[in-house]
């Protein structure tokens, strides 16, 4: 197992269960990037740290199932599922929040983290189904116009 591999795991670890936010700052270079489904390009550590806090607070104590890890150089790739309950307000672009809506989520996604040459990641990619989470929490129209 290489360096990229074993960040992406604590990354995973320090995201779910009991998620630790200072881990996951640590985690992360001070000028890394991310790319994010809802929350757009987000740069630096204490912009990532913010997603990641909104994100943990709104499904405390979530996992994640995993279905492939690989490691390419200095890149982790995870594909699996990301599972929990809604139990905390969601954070919505507007800066409004929605209330939690109590209901269990499972969402398949991918993710890749590129390290740096001193073992932080540099540049995170996250991708899912935004629409399916919405939808799993209840928050879509029952019909979508057409």
């Amino acid at each position: 197992m290489g360096q990229a591999r074993e960040v992406m795991d604590r990354l995973t670890e320090a995201l779910t269960s009991k998620p630790d936010l200072r881990v996951i700052g640590e985690l992360f270079s001070e000028d890394a990037v991310a790319h994010t489904p809802d929350g757009g390009e987000i740069h630096g550590r204490d912009g990532i740290v913010a997603y990641w806090r909104q994100m943990t607070d709104a499904v405390p104590g979530a996992s994640f199932e995993s279905v492939h890890a690989y490691e390419i150089g200095n890149t982790a790739i995870d594909e699996g599922f990301y599972r929990g309950r809604n139990t905390g307000p969601i954070q919505l672009p507007s800066g409004d929040s929605l209330p939690a809506t109590q209901k269990e989520v499972r969402i398949r996604g991918v993710d890749l983290a590129t390290v740096d040459e001193n073992g932080r990641i540099a540049d995170y990619r996250l991708y899912f189904d935004e629409m399916e989470f919405l939808g799993q929490l209840g928050l879509l129209p029952d019909e979508l116009p057409s």
